[in-house]
């Protein structure tokens, strides 16, 4: 269980990499030199079409393998615990505290 959750974490922090540099590798629309011109032409190797296709193939590639891997790694953490865990199971309650002295 241990590997299992190592290899899966080692997958999501790679897929977290390339997720980030993929988005940052896209341009908005008319982003290039040639659309603060008002042209139609990009500068991009694959042409204007081809280029946002493959870096959407591949954001959307990525996120939905990120998703699958988080949801992963939450399955075989509650797993490994052995049940549900909550934040609020072990906390004590705040003290209650006396009114403010009137300055009268």
């Amino acid at each position: 269980m241990n590997i299992l959750f190592g290899f899966i974490v080692g997958l999501h922090i790679l897929v977290c990499l390339f997720l980030i540099g993929v988005v940052l590798l896209q341009q908005g629309r008319s982003a290039d030199l040639a659309g603060a011109f008002g042209g139609q032409g990009s500068q991009t190797a694959f042409g204007p079409r081809a280029a946002a296709n493959v870096l959407t193939r591949l954001t959307t590639w990525s996120a939905i393998i990120f998703m699958l891997t988080s949801i992963s790694l939450t399955i075989l953490y509650q797993r490994s615990t052995g049940g549900s865990h909550s934040v609020l199971e072990n906390s004590k309650p705040a003290p209650a505290s006396e009114p403010a002295k009137s300055g009268k």
